[in-house]
């Protein structure tokens, strides 16, 4: 779709939104490192349905790779998704996909559904998105995946951001390979990670520890696990760097201010979302 057109339907789809949601954007510091206030508490229980609280964002594990985002102002964004997030009626506003294995996109979305960005474009050139709602920014960063009979293809994955109430949300993907400096400069500094942690289908436990080590975020969720196996192997590793907090449930709300004063990983438990 030419430029101009895009551009077009962005600004239609904008228009539509609740005015909530068109609110400006609280500026974020993902190019620039910020330091975090020690002693607050980060994460709170609260329920997908009820409102989110003022500068804060909350984050639902849905299932495998997929989170579900909600901002105070309205906004409900699915991150991998494959077209189902269980069986509430919702809508997103946005979705995210990657084509490395059918667990993370769909070829079918709602056409209700008013922004579809797909994680690819054609074969080895990649995509770039720069959606910007607002009350959040959404953009990414390509990296390359592994294709059939063994080849690779070039900008194939998606390394999502989403920049809402100061904070830094990244969402890895089916990351293959660790990114170049390049990479790690166009992410920037990320408070929230999302990161596969199956061992094999995306990338060696061992590499995939250098990448969440060299971005150092405040908060680490792993997503990706077939078993408790891969994901006790990767709270193994990396325990001597990172506190490990182990949830009872999918959710967690997070706010700039609150972010932890030493890097931890979260883990939540996926479950499908029901009214």
């Amino acid at each position: 779709m030419p430029r101009a057109a895009i551009a077009a339907v962005t600004a239609l789809a904008l228009a539509s939104l609740p005015l909530e949601a068109q609110e400006s954007r609280r500026p974020s510091h993902c190019i620039a490192i910020a330091d975090a206030d020690p002693g607050l508490q980060y994460v709170h229980k609260a329920a997908w349905t009820e409102p989110v609280p003022d500068y804060s964002v909350r984050i639902h594990y849905v299932s495998h790779a997929s989170f579900l985002l909600q901002t105070p102002g309205g906004l409900n964004v699915v991150t991998d998704f494959t077209g189902f997030t269980g069986t509430a009626p919702l809508i997103p506003d946005v979705v995210t996909m990657n084509h490395a294995h059918g667990t993370h996109w769909t070829a079918n979305p709602d056409p209700a559904i008013p922004h579809v960005l797909p994680g690819w474009g054609d074969f080895g050139e990649g995509i770039e998105h720069h959606l910007d709602l607002g009350e959040m920014l959404v953009r990414n960063v390509s990296t390359d995946i592994r294709s059939s009979m063994g080849g690779v293809e070039e900008k194939g994955n998606s390394i999502f951001v989403f920049e809402v109430e100061g904070l830094c949300i990244g969402h890895l993907g089916h990351l293959h390979h660790e990114p170049n400096d390049a990479q790690y400069a166009a992410l920037g500094r990320l408070d929230v990670l999302m990161v596969p942690v199956d061992g094999g289908y995306t990338m060696a436990l061992d590499a995939m520890v250098r990448v969440v080590e060299r971005l150092r975020s405040s908060i680490i969720i792993p997503m990706h696990w077939f078993s408790g196996n891969s994901l006790s192997h990767f709270l193994d590793d990396v325990s001597g760097t990172f506190a490990i907090d182990r949830r009872g449930g999918p959710e967690l709300v997070v706010s700039l201010r609150d972010l932890p004063p030493r890097p931890t990983v979260v883990v939540l438990e996926p479950e499908w979302l029901r009214e």
